[in-house]
């Protein structure tokens, strides 16, 4: 029921703004703010966004848990997202959730809110693999080369240009 209400109000309050702003300032300068509120939120979720992915990355190749990574990365998203939406109620919101402290706190109330039953890392257990191919096992091949290059020239991998 709420997200229809969301669906609902959502539009109506920026209807609202769009008439309100639009008679104090004029329909250009209200249409300027729109276009400017737009590239800046692109630039500004652009830039939260490759912070976010360099965090996500030091969690990976950390061990560490990435879940707070994930959801700011997803907020940023959802920022991104707000802001190329036309309307003065939902760049706000947008700018908003390009504020870390904000992020942080909305994380928080997230995590107070939900409860994971099981977290795990990394591959499948060795109980899962067939026999002989633990993760330090070895396994033997041959092969035999389809096309050799010709001599003196090499050869065409489809990522060379000639």
């Amino acid at each position: 029921m709420w997200l229809f209400l969301a669906f609902l109000a959502v539009p109506l309050i920026e209807i609202a703004l769009f008439i309100q702003v639009g008679g104090l300032i004029g329909l250009w300068p209200t249409l300027a703010i729109v276009i400017l509120t737009a590239v800046l939120g692109t630039w500004l979720v652009r830039n939260q966004g490759a912070l976010a992915l360099g965090q996500l990355r030091s969690s990976f190749s950390e061990l560490r848990d990435p879940t707070e990574p994930l959801a700011h990365g997803a907020m940023i998203l959802l920022a991104g997202a707000l802001l190329l939406t036309p309307g003065f109620f939902t760049d706000a919101m947008g700018f908003l959730l390009l504020i870390p402290a904000v992020r942080n706190a909305a994380f928080e109330y997230l995590r107070s809110r939900v409860k994971v039953q099981s977290f795990h890392t990394g591959g499948p257990q060795t109980r899962d693999r067939p026999p002989g191919q633990g993760p330090g096992d070895v396994i033997d091949g041959a092969y035999t080369e389809v096309d050799p290059p010709k001599e003196g020239k090499p050869g065409n991998s489809g990522w060379t240009r000639h």
